[in-house]
């Protein structure tokens, strides 16, 4: 049986709980999904709920910004990690199909 805390998608954390985690401030989290830079889920009644991956990225942003980056710079960056994530993905299928057809027809790596 899979429990819900075994998905680091699932959102079990709330704002002063990763807060506390992570030693920064709620406005802190606040601002941060205001700026769409980590935006948690909600719960029914409306409140933040963390994921531990979205904690993961939570980390990254603090680094970022100890580093002296901006909120705009470091949304930038993570979508752009993002796309090339999904770029390297989409490359390792297409590999994998050509292998394929590769190995079908007879032929080797031309």
């Amino acid at each position: 049986m899979k429990l819900p805390m075994d998905d680091e998608h699932a959102a079990l954390f709330t704002v002063g709980q990763v807060a506390d985690m992570l030693g920064v401030q709620q406005a802190f989290l606040r601002r941060i999904d205001r700026h769409r830079v980590v935006s948690p889920q909600r719960s029914a009644g409306g409140q933040r709920r963390y994921s531990r991956h979205e904690i993961g990225r939570i980390q990254q942003v603090v680094t970022m910004m100890d580093e002296g980056m901006t909120l705009p710079a470091i949304r930038r960056i993570i979508e752009l990690q993002h796309e090339l994530a999904r770029v390297t993905q989409e490359r390792d299928e297409l590999a994998r199909r050509l292998d394929a057809l590769s190995s079908e027809s007879g032929g080797g790596p031309a």
